[in-house]
């Protein structure tokens, strides 16, 4: 039998309450009866072995019959900041593959050179949700709402901070600027890079400007390369 995960926020020990679609879903579609069992993520890493004890179409029960942090938690925190994409089926790739390799938080911004000033983040946490589950993660992605790049660049971070620029001065690349257990900030600009003031404004605000390899990647690409240093260098 397949091995499903499912996700709830709110599991709660001994017992906890589906809502009704959810529950809807386990009785009328998968026709799971008393007595199954599952396992749940609260999406905060840890991992719960549950049985069907009501199969209420409105109200399924759970009961947990036992819990344990997930395989994926870290003792580092990953944050992507990615500009959006124009064709935001591409934003949407990034984050289902974000989501399987592992990453913390992710942070849409807009920069003078992007060309989407606009995204619906409810779709896009549904992209992050089905990647979870289907992966078997049990830490979800936080996705913010849009900021620009200015609001970005001045929030406070706990950690080391970088900035995939493309220019001829920059030759460090990421996988030897970043230190393997700390935090990172990763900044990813959008189809037409950064701007060279954006470039100079994110460095004077602590941020290192780094190469991600020796070719020009698409945004999406170079978020998961990105991505995929952070994680390999971590284990």
């Amino acid at each position: 039998m397949e091995h499903r995960l499912f996700y709830c926020t709110d599991i709660v020990e001994p017992a906890f309450d589906l809502n009704s679609e959810e529950s809807g879903h386990i009785v009328r579609v998968l026709r799971m009866k008393p007595g199954d069992e599952v396992d749940f993520t609260n999406g905060k890493g840890m991992l719960f072995h549950c049985v069907l004890t009501h199969d209420n179409p409105k109200a399924c029960r759970f009961e947990i019959l036992s819990s344990e942090p997930g395989k994926d938690k870290r003792n580092f925190q990953l944050h992507l900041a990615v500009a959006p994409t124009k064709n935001i089926s591409r934003y949407e790739w990034f984050l289902e593959k974000a989501t399987e390799m592992g990453v913390d938080r992710i942070t849409p911004f807009y920069g003078k050179h992007s060309e989407r000033k606009v995204i619906k983040t409810d779709r896009l946490k549904r992209v992050i949700t089905a990647a979870l589950k289907q992966s078997l993660k049990t830490v979800h992605p936080v996705l913010d709402e849009g900021v620009s790049f200015t609001q970005l660049i001045n929030q406070p971070f706990e950690g080391q901070k970088f900035i995939a620029y493309i220019d001829d001065g920059v030759t460090l690349e990421l996988s030897k600027a970043y230190t393997p257990g700390e935090n990172a900030l990763v900044l990813i600009g959008p189809e037409g890079g950064f701007h060279s003031d954006e470039a100079a404004a994110a460095k004077t605000a602590g941020f290192v400007p780094v190469k991600l390899g020796p070719f020009r990647l698409r945004t999406e690409t170079a978020a998961i390369a990105a991505c995929h240093t952070i994680q390999l260098l971590n284990y």
